[in-house]
């Protein structure tokens, strides 16, 4: 390396989601983001001094109003193009959410049926790999996608 070149470690943005569903686990909480009119679970960018659950609660409160319990990992998902690494968690609910906030312009449950429709294929396979309804245990699904489309099928790797 040349005296003029600095050795820089490639960055990557850690963000996190929760996968809340309904007590029948037939709906998902959703919110639509302000800035871009996106359906998504709702969830952000961690902060550099918050422990990844500490952040996961602050980015629901802040979208949606409610207080969550963190439940298990369960996908670990990185956009190829931005260099996001994202961490879903299935969440329950400590109290009711809120019809919108600063953040998101709506906050609805809707039927998982409907996520094709409503979102990239990247975020439906985040709440479709975390459904509840699943009879077996499962490992985290590991997956990449260039933020609209998945790249690999990834799957729930095994050990």
């Amino acid at each position: 390396m040349d005296a003029g070149q600095v050795n820089e470690t490639p960055r990557h943005s850690v963000s996190v989601a929760a996968a809340i569903f309904d007590d029948a686990g037939q709906n998902v909480l959703l919110i639509k983001r302000r800035d871009n009119g996106n359906w998504e679970p709702p969830g952000g960018v961690l902060e550099l001094d918050e422990t990844i659950e500490d952040g996961l609660r602050r980015e629901v409160r802040e979208e949606t109003g409610a207080e969550i319990e963190v439940g298990p990992l369960t996908g670990v998902y990185k956009n190829m193009t931005r260099g996001i690494v994202a961490l879903v968690f299935r969440a329950k609910l400590e109290s009711e959410p809120k019809s919108s906030s600063n953040e998101a312009s709506e906050v609805r449950w809707m039927p998982l049926e409907l996520l094709p429709k409503l979102m990239a294929e990247a975020y439906a396979l985040r709440l479709t790999d975390a459904d509840p309804t699943e009879s077996v245990a499962r490992r985290p699904s590991v997956r990449e996608h260039d933020g609209t489309s998945i790249l690999s099928d990834g799957g729930r790797r095994e050990l």
